[in-house]
C-alpha cells in the first residue's frame, strides 16, 4: 500500500511538472521564435534554416525553467494533497513524514542528475549544431539582406548600401567595402547593379564604377563598365563567433584546467582548441562550467525548503501564512541560485565557496528536518 501512495503522489506531480514545463517552454519558444525570425530575415536566411534553427533553441528553453517549473510544481501538489486532506492517508498507513521527505528528496537527485546531463551534455550539443547549421546554410541576399539606404554589415568583412532598391532586383548607387583586415580592404562604388540569382550562387552585378584596392597602404584603382561579386561561401557574422554556452563540457573543462595550470586526473590539456580560451575570458568559462555543473544540484535545495510543508497540517490556524512564507522561500532560493553567477571571479578559491553552497545548504536543510522531526518523537 506504501508503495501504491507514493507511486500515485509522484505521478501527481510529474504529470503537473511535465505538462507545465513544456506548455511554458513552448510559450517562451514561441516568443523566442519572433526574434529569431528578425535574425533569420537580417541574414537572408529562409525559413527551413529558420524553423531548424528555433527547434534546435529548444533544449537550452527546458533547461533554464526546468528549476522553476520543479518548485512551482511540487509546491502546488503537495500542497494541495494537504488541503483536500490526502496526506493523512499516507500518516494513516504508518508513513512517517521523514520517509516521505526522503523519498521525495532521493527523486530530486535524480532529476538533478538529469538536469546535469541536459545542462552539460544536450544543450552545448543543440547550441553548437544550431550554429553549425547556420554557417552551412547559404544565405539568400536576393530576398532581404540588401535594404534600401541602410548599411549592412551581416556578412563577415562586408558592408553594403544602396540608395535605391527596386522590386526586380535593380540597385542604384552602390557602395560595398570588403575588409580583410585594417591594411587589406576594398572599396568599390558603382552607378548601378543588379541582383542575380545563378545555380552555382549568388551574385551582385556591379556597372559604371570604380575599385579602390588597398593592400599594405599601396593604393590602387580601377573603373569598370561591368564587374561581379560572389557572396558564394561567405559566413554572416551571426554564425562566426562561437559562443561559450555552444563549446562542449569536456573542452571548457580542459580550457579551465589550462587556464588555472591546474593537473586534473592526468587530462591532457594541450589540445585545447576553444575560441576565446584566454585568461581575460576565464570568468567566463567558469560561469558557464558553473551553470552547468553546479547549477543542477540546487534542485534537491528547492525540495527540501518545499517539502517543510509536511511540518504543518491545514488545521494549524497559521498554515496559510506558513505556506506564503515557504513559497516566498523559495523564490528567494531559485533567485539566489541564478544570481550566484555574478559573484564568479577569477580567483579559483573564491569560486570553490560557491560550488559548495549548494551541499551546505542542502546539509543544513535536512539537518533541520532530522532534528526537528526527532523532537516530535520524543515529546510524543
Amino acid at each position: 500500500m506504501k508503495k501504491i501512495l507514493f507511486r500515485k503522489i509522484l505521478i501527481d506531480c510529474l504529470t503537473f511538472f511535465f505538462i507545465t514545463l513544456f506548455s511554458a517552454s513552448i510559450i517562451i519558444w514561441v516568443f523566442q521564435a519572433v526574434n529569431y525570425l528578425d535574425i533569420m530575415i537580417e541574414d537572408g536566411r529562409d525559413y527551413l534554416v529558420y524553423i531548424n534553427y528555433s527547434l534546435l533553441n529548444f533544449p537550452k528553453i527546458l533547461s533554464r525553467v526546468l528549476p522553476f517549473i520543479f518548485f512551482f510544481s511540487f509546491f502546488y501538489v503537495i500542497t494541495k494533497y494537504e488541503v483536500n486532506n490526502e496526506l493523512m492517508i499516507f500518516w494513516n498507513f504508518g508513513i512517517n513524514k521523514f520517509q516521505f521527505i526522503n523519498f521525495f528528496f532521493k527523486f530530486s537527485i535524480l532529476l538533478s542528475l538529469i538536469q546535469l546531463i541536459l545542462a552539460a551534455a544536450i544543450v552545448p550539443k543543440s547550441q553548437d549544431t544550431a550554429r553549425s547549421f547556420l554557417r552551412t546554410s547559404s544565405v539568400n541576399i536576393l530576398d532581404s539582406f540588401i535594404k534600401e539606404k541602410k548599411f549592412n554589415d551581416t556578412i563577415k568583412g562586408v558592408t553594403i548600401y544602396s540608395e535605391s532598391k527596386n522590386k526586380d532586383g535593380t540597385l542604384s548607387n552602390i557602395y560595398l567595402k570588403k575588409e580583410n583586415n585594417k591594411k587589406n580592404f576594398q572599396i568599390t562604388y558603382a552607378k548601378n547593379g543588379s541582383l542575380i540569382k545563378k545555380s552555382n550562387g549568388q551574385i551582385l552585378e556591379l556597372r559604371n564604377g570604380e575599385t579602390i584596392s588597398v593592400n599594405n597602404n599601396k593604393i590602387t584603382n580601377f573603373k569598370f563598365s561591368k564587374s561581379d561579386f560572389n557572396f558564394q561561401n561567405m559566413e554572416t557574422n551571426t554564425t562566426t563567433y562561437i559562443k561559450t554556452q555552444e563549446v562542449s563540457t569536456i573542452k571548457l573543462i580542459k580550457c579551465f584546467l589550462k587556464l588555472e595550470k591546474l593537473s586534473l586526473f592526468n587530462i591532457n590539456t594541450n589540445d585545447v582548441i576553444v575560441e576565446n580560451c584566454v585568461k581575460e575570458n576565464q570568468d567566463n568559462v567558469f560561469k558557464e562550467l558553473y551553470k552547468r555543473l553546479i547549477t543542477p544540484f540546487y534542485l534537491p535545495t528547492f525540495m527540501l525548503i518545499l517539502l517543510f510543508l509536511t511540518l504543518r497540517s491545514k488545521e494549524n490556524i497559521n498554515y496559510f501564512k506558513f505556506k506564503i512564507i515557504i513559497f516566498l522561500l523559495g523564490i528567494v532560493a531559485l533567485v539566489s541560485s541564478e544570481m550566484t553567477l555574478k559573484f564568479i571571479k577569477i580567483n579559483f578559491m573564491k569560486n570553490i565557496k560557491l560550488m559548495i553552497i549548494p551541499l551546505i545548504t542542502i546539509i543544513i536543510l535536512y539537518s533541520i528536518f532530522y532534528i526537528n522531526l526527532n523532537l516530535i518523537k520524543i515529546k510524543k
